[in-house]
């Protein structure tokens, strides 16, 4: 009953002044509508970040030899790959599983030499984990089990200037520490669209590798997952099953630097929200600061009349909560309709860079970011509306309830 006779009140006092009421709720939706905008601009900058770092070889996870987490040792092999391939496989929640192992290598033409990282693998599962090799524009790709072939970037291909079906000579340190040499017959030639990119790229089988290295099995399984919103979850189970003298780790632990950049952009975005609540925190403030001052008479004579302070602190906090509830739904009036946009057509930013190789740390990055939607931005923008308005009320409902009575009716008079 109490209740029902408060919130009556509250509203009757926000219809009474409508104009404020107006410009309150715009004000409160404007800046919901801008917060759910950032934020979904950020949540999909993090998403495209984890999939470019994911599909361009790192994988949202990668098992390897134990000691390779500190020492980085090309040369370390796992222990029974193939039954770790299998146990891997086996759980639930990986898109592809694919077994890798690379080594530095000299790649040479006539007298025009390259220095490359051979990178040894699975011809069937490598195109799927990793879009740098996609993109085949002269030959083709490897196939399973291929002796004596590879595939390389375009910008090696100019720089040893061969063309496809093409012999090199390729020069490693074998196992032992003695020198090997091997001939490589050019099938394809790759382009990711990066000079930089290209200039990395030199792939041959798995088995391959091995007859010119000496090394024999795998250096890691890299792991693209089905949900990577789940990345930390199935990185932990995986380690529950894994012998020991493996490791399991995640993208942002192979790249560092990257996973720090997006931390940076989260942080930062963060703050610009927190300074929009608080420019929004304060005009509301404002305003219902505004109003008790009008109406120090009313609540003097409710105060005369027996209404207790917590009833009128209760009465401005239901005002505080209406403008909130409105000031949300007109922020997500505003906000899905341009985060729809920003998810369905994305930011292009070869608008602004057209002439930019959109790489990060050997990552080819989507130069069209595509923000995030979905129902999360419903408890957001009430959350963040119903926060501004009700501690922006706090105040002037302690300045009300400290406001007495006698010296507010003399003042009115």
């Amino acid at each position: 009953m109490i209740a029902g006779i408060s919130a009556r009140y509250a509203l009757r006092s926000l219809g009474r002044h409508a104009r404020r009421t107006v410009l309150s709720v715009g004000g409160i939706g404007v800046g919901c509508g801008v917060c759910l905008f950032m934020v979904s601009f950020v949540r999909g900058e993090s998403n495209m970040m984890m999939r470019a770092a994911a599909e361009s070889g790192a994988g949202h996870l990668r098992v390897v030899p134990a000691e390779w987490v500190d020492t980085r040792e090309n040369t370390l092999r796992l222990d029974d790959w193939q039954a770790l391939l299998e146990t891997v496989k086996a759980a639930d929640g990986f898109r592809v599983v694919t077994p890798r192992a690379q080594s530095d290598a000299l790649l040479g033409f006539g007298t025009r030499l390259t220095g490359v990282q051979v990178l040894g693998v699975d011809p069937a599962t490598a195109q799927e984990a990793s879009r740098l090799v996609r993109n085949v524009i002269e030959g083709e790709y490897l196939e399973p089990g291929q002796a004596g072939a590879t595939v390389i970037g375009k910008a090696i291909a100019t720089r040893l200037d061969v063309e496809l079906e093409d012999d090199l000579m390729i020069t490693v340190a074998g196992k032992g520490g003695e020198m090997r040499s091997a001939m490589l017959h050019i099938v394809g030639i790759v382009s990711t669209g990066s000079r930089d990119l290209d200039s990395t790229i030199c792939q041959v089988d798995l088995g391959e590798l091995e007859r010119i290295t000496g090394y024999q099995g795998a250096a890691d399984l890299t792991i693209l997952l089905d949900d990577p919103d789940r990345l930390d979850e199935t990185a932990a189970a995986l380690r529950r099953v894994l012998p020991d003298g493996t490791a399991v780790l995640t993208w942002r632990e192979l790249m560092p630097e990257l996973a720090s950049s997006v931390k940076v952009d989260e942080t930062w975005t963060r703050l610009m929200v927190g300074i929009v609540v608080t420019v929004v925190f304060l005009g509301i403030a404002s305003a219902q600061l505004a109003a008790v001052l009008e109406r120090r008479r009313e609540f003097a004579v409710l105060a005369a009349l027996g209404m207790k302070s917590w009833r009128m602190v209760r009465v401005m906090l239901v005002e505080g909560l209406v403008l909130g509830l409105l000031g949300g739904v007109l922020g997500l009036a505003l906000g899905i309709p341009s985060t729809y946009l920003l998810s369905t057509r994305g930011f292009d930013f070869r608008f602004i860079y057209s002439d930019t190789d959109f790489t990060v740390s050997n990552i080819l990055i989507d130069p069209i970011i595509y923000g995030d939607f979905g129902w999360w931005l419903v408890p957001l923008a009430l959350s963040l509306a119903l926060a501004a308005t009700l501690l922006s009320s706090l105040y002037p409902a302690w300045f009300a309830v400290k406001t007495d009575p006698a010296a507010a009716l003399r003042v009115e008079n």
